[in-house]
């Protein structure tokens, strides 16, 4: 058939000369007998006698000759066809072999070690004229063929499988040993394009070892799109994640963290951590909490997430988390987020919970990188492990700050001071501890509790300068004091972390910080914001921004629903707790800030009044209205308000009530446990007529 066609091609052109010829012939007949003949007889073909004279022999003659020459030509032709095919055959089939003999020559001659690594690595032929598209691709030159990212994703045949989607030698090695078998991202065929796909195969045995050596988690593969995706791997995330689940069961949920950690709480980290008795606390992160119960500090085992790279084919959804990845842009017309490693992922409803990053003082920053080294900024689980690992070794820590971090961690340390002999000092600018928060008698109270736990406490200390001598830290106080250390662990507050706002055009408050979102928690019209860089409207309060996990959790929860299509407001009032030991702690709820009046009503405390004793009653570590979900059913008296209470020296267990203009806005619950449900009733009616010494009673508190 292909011969046929072959000679037609060459013939057509005589055929349709001749064709032509003949028209113009019978047109002029025509016109010298002044008109176009329907019908042209043979005899008007000729002149002369038989048809055969004057210009038609001529063309008999012409015509004739073409066809000889043409057949003459195409005898020729495939007779030189057919033995140029011959010759092609014999050149693919001769190289075919000497190609297999050459590779089968290179394997013999590979060392032992690196024929362990490349189990049926090389095949037994592969001509050069079809390459396999299983060959890996080391960077040279561009790649010519079009096919050359399909076939460069493709998995390497030199590793087992599973196999590793890009052995590209110039990358990274968390980018270039990529994780298992999964669908191919948008940007591995831009990565590929620059590798060649015919290269010989000398390299491959080093690009192996390095991606087996290197190669990083499953969970680190890259989907190129998530129905949800969930910016930080923190509590509120975890919680949205839970609920878009509970709501949508088949949806698949992306959450997206710089650390390397899988959603974990971080109370424990200044708190129960401490406490515990093995000694491999830091690896294991699992603690006995007040009541005696053992648990993780993580949320889920991993068991609980799958792949990333199985998101998108998941029948039933799932929850993935990429580690390890940071959100530096948005692009909020696109729906889509770009990573550190230039990675992009679209979405279809995102959450921002990135949280916060922990302040520093300028006078630090400033001191150098040696002061720097020694700095603690604690937040993270590295920070708990970094600290844990200094306090075992140094002689003096030295904590700046006396909120809740810095005097939990002060008391923490204190209590393993008494044993290693290691020298804890707390300073802070306030008068007494927690001064920001509690009113000044409770605050002095706090501070005599601290040195009780082997702290050394130095009030109403500003410092004015850091220093390293003779590799011990040294720290000039603005009063003249000075105060030799070997770390410094900086507790001094959080900033919301709001890197994204200016690419993604979200509005961040200027007085509170964090995200400006509405009642529902949106910042835009497929965007929300949860946990700690939430600044939110609280209908009874104001506008606020609160860091605390039990906010966290039900902001992300409430986030999740909304995400869903619930379209709920945020109503809740949220808690926090801090614990000073076993012994001490206390739950708020509200705005507790020192500088409103107080009202404090207090009793002599039991044995039932310490945290111990609470979590052994409610079988729970985390003492957090989002874990028990109760609500309150006592009523609230509404009588003519008391002078308040005069305290006494032993603050045992009490309430302290946060007023402004005569309504309650805030209150403190010291050593009262399990009864916060009552406490956010108080908030939420907003009675600026009560006697708090009755209202006291409804926590079983009054006086005697």
């Amino acid at each position: 058939m292909l011969k046929c066609r072959t000679v037609w091609k060459k013939l057509a052109p005589l055929a349709r000369s001749s064709s032509t010829l003949c028209r113009q012939n019978v047109k002029r007949t025509g016109l010298n007998n002044g008109r176009i003949p329907t019908c042209v007889p043979a005899a008007n073909m000729s002149t002369g006698p038989g048809g055969l004279g004057g210009d038609n022999l001529k063309y008999t003659i012409m015509v004739g000759a073409a066809c000889v020459g043409s057949l003459t030509y195409a005898y020729f032709l495939l007779k030189g066809d057919q033995k140029r095919y011959q010759e092609r055959i014999e050149e693919i089939t001769t190289r075919s072999q000497r190609s297999s003999k050459e590779e089968a020559a290179t394997v013999q001659s590979e060392p032992p070690a690196v024929e362990a690594t490349q189990t049926e690595a090389v095949p037994e032929s592969v001509p050069e004229a079809a390459p396999s598209p299983e060959e890996p691709s080391p960077p040279a030159a561009p790649a010519e063929e079009p096919a050359a990212p399909a076939e460069a994703a493709a998995p390497s045949e030199t590793t087992a499988p599973p196999p590793a989607d890009e052995p590209v030698v110039e990358a990274p090695p968390e980018e270039a040993a990529t994780p298992v078998a999964a669908p191919v991202v948008e940007e591995e065929p831009a990565a590929a394009a620059e590798t060649p796909t015919a290269e010989p195969p000398e390299p491959q045995p080093e690009v192996v070892a390095e991606s087996a050596a290197d190669s990083t988690p499953a969970s680190l593969k890259v989907p190129s799109h998530s129905p949800y995706l969930l910016i930080g791997g923190g509590t509120a995330s975890f919680a949205a994640a839970r609920s878009i689940r509970a709501r949508d069961p088949g949806a698949r949920v992306l959450i997206v963290t710089d650390e390397p950690d899988l959603p974990y709480m971080r109370p424990p980290l200044s708190k129960e951590l401490w406490f515990s008795d093995d000694p491999s606390v830091t690896e294991t992160l699992r603690f006995k909490q007040w009541n005696g119960k053992e648990r993780s500090i993580y949320f889920q085992p991993p068991s609980f997430y799958i792949n990333s790279e199985e998101l998108a084919s998941a029948e039933n959804g799932g929850v993935a988390v990429l580690t390890g990845k940071k959100v530096v842009h948005m692009d909020v017309r696109g729906n889509k987020v770009k990573l550190d490693d230039d990675t992009e992922i679209s979405y279809d409803k995102c959450l921002i919970a990135t949280g916060g990053v922990p302040r520093n003082l300028q006078v630090i920053e400033r001191a150098g990188e040696e002061v720097m080294k020694k700095t603690t900024l604690f937040r993270k689980i590295e920070d708990f492990k970094s600290l844990d690992n200094v306090s075992r070794n140094a002689k003096s820590i030295t904590i700046i700050g006396g909120g809740f971090l810095g005097s939990e961690l002060a008391c923490a340390l204190g209590r393993r001071s008494t044993e290693s002999g290691l020298e804890v000092i707390q300073m802070f600018p306030e008068k007494g501890n927690m001064g920001k928060v509690l009113p000044e008698y409770l605050s002095n109270w706090t501070t005599e509790k601290v040195k009780r736990e082997g702290v050394k406490v130095i009030a109403e200390a500003l410092v004015k300068s850091v220093t390293c001598k003779d590799d011990k830290l040294e720290i000039h106080l603005k009063d003249g004091r000075l105060v030799k250390t070997d770390h410094i662990v900086a507790a001094v507050g959080l900033e919301p972390n709001v890197d994204l706002a200016k690419s993604a055009g979200l509005e961040v408050d200027s007085d509170f910080g964090g995200y400006r979102v509405n009642a529902e928690l949106q910042a835009r019209s497929n965007i929300w914001v949860a946990g700690d860089a939430a600044c939110f409207y609280d209908i009874r309060l104001g506008r606020r921004r609160v860091e605390h996990h039990d906010h966290a959790v039900v902001s992300g929860r409430l986030a999740g629903e909304n995400m869903t299509g619930a379209s709920k407001p945020y109503w809740h009032q949220s808690m926090f707790w801090s614990d000073l030991g076993p012994d001490v702690g206390y739950e708020a709820i509200g705005i507790v800030d020192s500088s409103l009046p107080t009202v404090g009503v207090f009793a002599k405390a039991t044995a039932k009044d310490t945290p111990k004793a609470a979590t052994e009653k409610s079988g729970t570590g985390i003492r957090s209205e989002s874990e028990t979900e109760d609500t309150a059913t006592s009523p609230v008296a509404s009588v003519t308000p008391l002078p308040p209470v005069a305290h006494k020296d032993d603050y045992g267990k009490g309430v302290i009530f946060y007023l402004r203009d005569k309504v309650v806005v805030g209150i403190i619950l010291w050593n009262v446990f399990n009864r916060m449900p009552i406490a956010r009733k108080i908030i939420k009616d907003g009675e600026e007529h009560a006697d708090l010494n009755e209202v006291a009673k409804l926590f079983n508190i009054h006086e005697d």
